[in-house]
């Protein structure tokens, strides 16, 4: 059965909220990852200004993830503080997340199509009909443990 995170979005102090937040709960980060270290496509570079901000954080807290990342670039141009989370779902299979995001897409906006990802995630993003942000995942490895 898939399960749900909060995933909250910053504009360019991720890091420094997520070190906040492990302060308050404890534990350490499952993985901290920079937009800087995304391979480099023909079609897209990171600007230098976005190379050091955070792209990915998951912090664990019991049983869920707190998830981040900063916005506010070139690929967040609505960014505005009250719409900066996303709910991040993580599926048991392939077949599941693309069936939970199809169905979550439908009448809203696919901003990013499911897709294979450099991180090891099968991953997409959507807004909803109804205006609420989402993220779906599926980690065969994470399946295997």
């Amino acid at each position: 059965m898939a399960t749900t995170n909060t995933y909250l979005n910053f504009n360019g102090n991720c890091e420094e909220a997520f070190n906040f937040y492990k302060s308050v709960f404890g534990g350490e980060f499952s993985y901290i990852g920079r937009f800087g270290e995304m391979p480099e496509s023909g079609e897209y570079k990171v600007p230098e200004a976005d190379r050091n901000k955070i792209m990915h954080v998951g912090l664990p807290i019991g049983t869920s993830m707190l998830m981040g990342s900063d916005y506010g670039c070139e690929w967040a141009p609505n960014f505005k503080q009250g719409n900066n989370f996303s709910i991040s779902v993580s599926a048991d299979s392939k077949e599941e997340a693309d069936r939970i995001f199809n169905a979550l897409a439908a009448g809203g906006q696919v901003t990013m199509p499911m897709n294979n990802t450099f991180w090891g995630d099968y991953f997409g993003m959507l807004t909803d009909k109804f205006g609420i942000n989402w993220m779906m995942s599926f980690n065969e490895k994470q399946k295997q443990q």
